[in-house]
């Protein structure tokens, strides 16, 4: 057996050149720091550093230009597909993408998300679904499952009287102007393989002029769902995984 993946020198982390030596606010355990470290690898791996806008959004990812230095726009709350859509007309050239809560995405933003997506415009939307809206304390999001407990909701999510959870990617792949729609997860070693690559693809095909690409990350909220890390991706595990099922929605980019 080769053994040589796990020698020792290959099981040191070398930070993203990308991201900064700035502290992240984030919460132990949260997958935002994950996330953007993957980001910033796929916009390096690409050679894109000097070509590449994200877009801040309002929530609990709205530092993230603290962290990663690329070119960066602060959005209004809702609206990053709107301000990406403008930033990518404008400069074609650049790699255009947006990074939003389900609070931002699916709640605030709906409207922009759904229409930026059936546009078919040539951004990626990275967004992170953890079922709650965790920057301000921890109330009922469109993405909070039935049964699951928040400040807004103290008895559990109750469908008839605050509705069903809104799967947002399911919707978008039913689009026409979406060319890549999938749902990963950062929790192990090699779902973060699998995230980064849909990342990537996802991105590449922005630049090819394929459409719109949403990449969802089922992720988790310790602080919003009271949990220690560790058993909040167990719990992600048990209660979102099977309403939010990870793999590729829909991918048309070779057609």
């Amino acid at each position: 057996m080769d053994t040589s993946i796990i020698s020792p020198e290959n099981l040191v982390y070398t930070k993203p050149k990308l991201m900064n030596d700035n502290t992240m606010h984030y919460c132990p355990g949260c997958s935002h720091g994950v996330v953007h470290k993957l980001v910033a690898e796929v916009i390096a791996d690409m050679g894109m550093e000097e070509k590449t806008v994200g877009i801040c959004p309002v929530g609990c990812a709205v530092f993230a230009y603290r962290y990663l230095d690329i070119d960066w726009q602060e959005a209004a709350h809702g609206r990053a597909p709107a301000l990406a859509t403008a930033v990518k007309r404008l400069w074609p050239d650049r790699l255009v993408f947006t990074y939003q809560g389900d609070g931002d995405l699916a709640c605030i933003g709906t409207a922009e998300t759904l229409h930026a997506l059936n546009r078919g415009e040539n951004i990626t939307i990275v967004f992170i679904n953890n079922a709650i809206y965790g920057m301000t304390g921890g109330q009922m999001a469109p993405t909070t499952l039935i049964g699951q407990k928040t400040s807004t909701c103290p008895y559990g999510r109750d469908p008839i009287l605050h509705g069903y959870p809104l799967k947002i990617t399911e919707l978008a792949a039913q689009l026409e102007g979406t060319c890549y729609v999938t749902r990963q997860s950062v929790e192990t070693a090699g779902a973060i393989i699998k995230a980064k690559r849909a990342i990537r693809k996802a991105f590449e095909a922005s630049m090819a002029k394929k459409g719109s690409s949403l990449v969802e990350i089922v992720s988790t909220c310790s602080s919003g769902w009271k949990l220690k890390p560790a058993e909040a991706n167990k719990w992600m595990e048990d209660h979102m995984f099977p309403f939010y099922p990870k793999g590729d929605l829909k991918d048309t980019i070779d057609k």
